[in-house]
């Protein structure tokens, strides 16, 4: 699915109308129809032609989102609805499309309260009361910062009411490119959006408001958005299928990819273990780990379908692992390095000749990544010479880019880009949507998972993952978004389950193989 800014959106609308020539009012009856249409299957279900004697009550804003307000309100009154209007605008705040509908409406008699200040709010409430529907058209993907304060205190009624909210583009309050929610806003159940979905659907807050996403291309013709060159997008299924990889039939453990895992330390055993577990889950033919002498004996148990390899430090992985490191590296697919290291300075040298020594796909997670924030240079020895993800969460990323985590999580998708771009790597920025983000420019948005997994050892297994579907021979970028995609899908199938906390890292990875087959077989 292709996600745009409102910027984007802006173009696409104006290249539609000027380029194509169809007229914006055309665009504006489109979206207006696209809503009624929701409207119809919330109230009544796809078949049922007309609503008649439903009540309908709708918040109108100045813009062209005004305008689509008004355009509803007089298609559902033609439906048979009753629909009262709160105008939270003058008519002479409108122009162009968005004043022709206003004016239509009235020629109609239509009913308008117009909203001044608090006086309307005990009518408002009424109205909610005996509402079948409420619809958002206050504001539109251009909106940025705080809802007025007159306008919160009627948000703040709509969403205590027991109605449906179905908002027209993008909930009011709710930023289109960030996800970002200031003060207040409305919290809807259904939106419909026009064209394409927008970033702040996805991001930030914006899955908590947007509810139910539905999305109609209200006739802009294809090319037009082609021209935009849109680079990014929503994992869903039909991406995720064709990077499964398919097993030969003659296949054996020697031609399914063979993985190292590097790190651990005494007391952080769990996190390699957890990671090969990650791995042999998602399908790996051979999983070596190097680990410290002091946990070998630890991770032999944990992970008995693993081989474990004694590096020559006890307590922690240092200097002296490189030559235990390069032996396994030099017929691996792919590798991993960091979970459960400890931020011990000796082993960067290690992750240096990693980066600059080898060109096997690798995957860099957790303390790896905090001993390289010091030399963030490093990550760009790999142009060039090999393939690289980076796996961050917000905390690691704000010591990477040496910047605040609330700098982190107000750019996500921005800064996620711009040191792909600068490292040369592939970055996996975990949070509750995560960011993938190529150095081509795409960049991936996973909306799979849920907060079960904000529980110790889940990065964990999505770095084995990563890394076992790298050494089966998928793209490295396709291995990012492969391994996020099932990770968080495996992490819904638990929380169906057994709710939104409780479950653990292992049956994280224990449920990879069964939401994998899942995929396999939808069509």
């Amino acid at each position: 699915m292709r996600l745009v800014t409102a910027g984007q959106m802006r173009n696409i609308d104006a290249n539609t109308i000027n380029k194509f020539g169809i007229p914006g009012i055309v665009l504006m009856e489109n979206a207006a129809l696209a809503v009624v249409r929701q409207v119809r299957k919330i109230l009544h279900g796809e078949r049922q032609p007309k609503i008649p004697g439903k009540k309908a009550v709708i918040l109108i804003g100045k813009g062209n989102n005004g305008g689509d307000g008004f355009a509803v309100a007089r298609h559902l009154s033609v439906s048979g609805m009753e629909v009262t209007v709160f105008f939270f605008a003058g008519g002479g705040e409108l122009g162009g499309d968005a004043r022709l509908n206003y004016e239509l409406y009235l020629k109609m008699g239509g009913k308008i309260v117009q909203v001044e200040d608090e006086m309307q709010i005990r009518l408002f409430r009424l109205a909610l009361i005996q509402a079948d529907i409420v619809i958002d058209a206050l504001y539109g993907t251009g909106f940025k910062g705080s809802l007025p304060d007159l306008t919160q205190k009627y948000v703040a009624e709509m969403n205590k009411c027991s109605a449906p909210v179905l908002a027209v583009d993008i909930a009011s309050g709710l930023e289109a490119d960030s996800g970002k929610v200031s003060s207040t806003a409305v919290k809807a159940d259904y939106t419909v959006t026009f064209g394409l979905a927008k970033l702040g659907h996805f991001l930030g807050e914006g899955p908590v408001y947007t509810g139910e996403l539905l999305i109609d291309q209200i006739s802009i013709p294809e090319n037009i958005i082609y021209e935009e060159k849109i680079t990014t997008y929503l994992l869903t299924a039909e991406i995720i299928q064709p990077l499964i990889p398919v097993r030969n039939r003659q296949g054996h453990k020697g031609t399914h990819g063979t993985g190292v895992f590097i790190g651990g330390s005494v007391g952080m055993s769990g996190a390699v273990v957890l990671g090969g577990r990650g791995a042999l889950r998602s399908g790996i033919g051979l999983l070596q780990m190097v680990v410290p002498e002091g946990i070998v004996e630890t991770v032999d148990r944990g992970v008995i379908e693993g081989t474990v390899w004694p590096a020559p430090d006890y307590e922690m992985l240092g200097q002296g692992a490189w030559n235990a490191v390069l032996e396994r590296l030099t017929e691996a697919d792919a590798c991993a390095v960091g979970p459960g290291l400890k931020p011990n300075s000796g082993f960067l040298p290690v992750i240096k000749s990693i980066l600059a020594d080898t060109s096997v796909p690798v995957i860099l997670d957790a303390d790896a990544l905090n001993l390289v924030a010091g030399q963030p240079e490093l990550l760009s020895l790999r142009k060039g010479q090999g393939s690289l993800v980076v796996t961050p969460h917000p905390g690691e990323m704000a010591r990477l880019c040496q910047c605040t985590v609330l700098e982190v999580q107000e750019s996500r998708v921005e800064l996620a880009l711009a040191k792909a771009i600068e490292w040369g790597a592939i970055v996996v920025l975990k949070g509750a949507v995560t960011v993938i983000a190529s150095p081509d420019g795409r960049v991936f948005l996973n909306p799979t998972g849920n907060p079960g997994l904000g529980t110790g050892g889940t990065g964990d297994v999505l770095t084995g993952c990563i890394m076992a579907y790298a050494a089966q021979g998928v793209p490295l970028l396709g291995a990012a978004c492969l391994g996020t995609f099932l990770h968080g899908r495996a992490a819904d199938e638990l929380s169906g389950i057994y709710g939104s906390a409780g479950f653990t890292a292992a049956e994280v990875a224990d449920m990879l193989p069964k939401v994998r087959k899942t995929l396999e077989v939808e069509e």
